[in-house]
């Protein structure tokens, strides 16, 4: 499993890098950080409708980094879930636990009475 875990880590890593790039590649409507980075560069490169293939790719990119998200929180829990070696030790010694015996008795009035006894 935790070689499952190491691909999709490096799996969100790159899908990170790539959504990072994609929203600053983006021209923003006020051109504020698209126009530090060359302007209308991304419609010479890539054609006309660049935003809007660059808005699609945001989106898949965005639902894409949601669900490996999901996925190694829902991986890293079931790996968890396992005894730590503290637990496994305090669990092993004998003699850490209280065995407490209840003996029933009734009252003079016939209520039952609970005792503890140790």
């Amino acid at each position: 499993m935790s070689v499952l875990i190491s691909i999709l880590v490096t799996f969100h890593v790159l899908v990170c890098a790539l959504m990072v790039g994609v929203v600053l590649m983006q021209r923003p409507k006020n051109e504020g950080l698209g126009a530090a980075f060359g302007g209308g560069m991304t419609e010479n490169i890539f054609g006309a409708q660049t935003t809007h293939v660059l808005q699609k790719f945001t989106v898949w990119l965005g639902i894409v980094f949601f669900a490996l998200t999901l996925l190694l929180a829902i991986l890293y829990a079931k790996r968890g879930t396992g005894q730590t070696v503290i637990q496994k030790e305090l669990l092993s010694q004998p003699g850490l636990y209280c065995q407490v015996q209840v003996l029933k008795l009734s009252t003079a009035d016939g209520h039952p009475d609970v005792q503890l006894l140790s």
